[in-house]
């Protein structure tokens, strides 16, 4: 595919002027074949693996940044689920020394993050499945690049309630482990969870990869908020079209980036993910485009035709620019890293109820969003399995990601900095549905899984 100098002159504009980035390189890697039943060697073959692949991505993403003058904010690495190469070493002290070991091995070569600390378990849980979550508090409150997920249920398995029944728990000794329960930050848990997804925290390298994948993720909701905003009296017709065009410029970029890193380290190109990835920075926010539409604030009524627009558009455009797009693709809702979701919970525009809702038709679902520090576990594990079930029954992926705020009340605020930025702490209804999520078993997949 080639990339025209014009493309290229409209795409600096893009980032001088409207913040486009490319908010993430994610450089996937097998660990299947490290295993060795010496866990000391185990963990130096993982190290090995990692450091060096590691150490090129972060050289050639810099060079790229440098010769074509668009920022590349993370480099990133994801694993094999760990679960998978840990059956004979599954110990809680055994998780947490490997955990470390990605940390360093990410740390020493300038990697931002390392996802794939996780498992699928949509089905069931082995015995290496419950030793992870028994762990995952110590080791997502002792490392600082580690992120770990879940995915505990497709439209072809149904919901596995057991597993969702361990997370209220285990997120609740995270948050108490970690200052302001930074440690939630990097633990999702997911339905239908792509096996190429480029962003943290839900990032790993599938089982059907190949050794080694080159992933990119863009982001350009200020883009595409700049160009809505020059459009206020256009149909949706229109206005779709509109960012149909913006978005499949946006594309172009990640797959011109993507395509050369892949020929400059050797490595085969996997994806771009086009999902609208906001940052608290002014300009920067999926909440802002959505009040360029005309929806004064965000969970107003028309908010989730609003985001349907939204994110059917971004999907067309970046099916239109390449024939390599994946992961999630579409557009992100989350609280904290949104400057303006996070003004909606402070005027009390925007509840966890309209925030459900709109997960339907975004591309993702609940996403750092923080809830009084003394929710009990039970009604952390509803939150999480209402928000699946849509995924579940709708055909498409949904997540939770969910910080327990210790201490903090209902309009107070939990301060994270950097891109995770600050999440209002959000109602939580105070009726119990204890008593229905302690049936756990498996809800049945629906009726269209029947496809084959």
């Amino acid at each position: 595919m080639s990339i025209t100098v014009d493309e290229i002159y409209q795409t600096h504009a893009m980032v001088a002027e409207q913040h486009l980035d490319i908010r993430t390189t994610t450089l996937g890697l097998n660990l299947k074949d490290c295993i060795d039943s010496d866990f000391s060697r185990f963990r130096k073959n993982v190290y090995n693996r990692i450091y060096p692949a590691a150490m090129k991505l972060v050289k050639e993403v810099k060079l790229l940044e440098m010769k074509y003058g668009i920022p590349i904010v993370n480099k990133r690495i994801s694993i094999t689920p760990i679960a998978f190469v840990m059956e004979t070493h599954a110990t809680i002290a055994k998780y947490i020394a490997m955990a470390k070991t990605l940390d360093d091995a990410a740390a020493d070569a300038g990697i931002d993050f390392i996802g794939g600390f996780g498992s699928l378990v949509q089905k069931g849980l082995t015995h290496a499945d419950r030793v992870l979550i028994e762990a995952l508090p110590d080791v997502l409150s002792q490392t600082k690049r580690v992120c770990s997920f879940l995915n505990v249920g497709s439209n072809v398995a149904g919901l596995n309630l057991d597993a969702v029944n361990l997370l209220g728990p285990m997120l609740s000794s995270a948050a108490k482990k970690s200052k302001n329960g930074i440690a939630c930050a990097k633990f999702v848990v997911f339905v239908n969870a792509p096996e190429d997804n480029p962003f943290m925290a839900g990032a790993f390298h599938g089982v059907g990869e190949g050794d080694a994948t080159i992933n990119v993720g863009v982001s350009g909701p200020g883009v595409v908020r700049s160009v809505v905003a020059k459009n206020r009296t256009c149909d949706l017709t229109e206005l779709s079209e509109v960012i149909k065009k913006t978005t499949f410029k946006i594309t172009r970029a990640g797959e011109l980036i993507g395509r050369e890193l892949a020929t400059n380290t050797g490595i085969p190109f996997g994806i771009v993910d086009i999902s609208l990835a906001s940052t608290t920075a002014q300009g920067d926010s999926v909440a802002d485009i959505l009040r360029a539409f005309g929806i004064e604030q965000v969970g107003a009524h028309g908010s989730t035709l609003a985001v349907a627009l939204l994110m059917d558009a971004v999907k067309k455009g970046g099916a239109m620019a390449s024939g390599n797009v994946g992961g999630l693709s579409g557009t992100f809702i989350p609280v904290s890293e949104d400057a303006g979701m996070i003004e909606a919970v402070k005027k009390g525009a925007l509840s966890l109820d309209k925030l459900e809702s709109l997960t339907a038709v975004c591309s993702v679902g609940l996403d750092m969003f923080a809830i009084p520090g003394d929710t009990p576990v039970e009604t952390i594990n509803a939150i999480i399995a209402d928000e699946l079930a849509i995924g579940v029954i709708n055909n498409k992926t949904t997540a939770v990601r969910v910080i327990p705020a210790i201490g903090k009340r209902v309009g107070q605020s939990v301060d994270f900095g950097g891109l995770l930025g600050e999440a209002p702490v959000m109602k939580v209804n105070r009726y119990s549905a204890k008593d229905f999520m302690r049936r756990g078993g498996r809800m049945p997949a629906p009726v269209t899984s029947m496809r084959n």
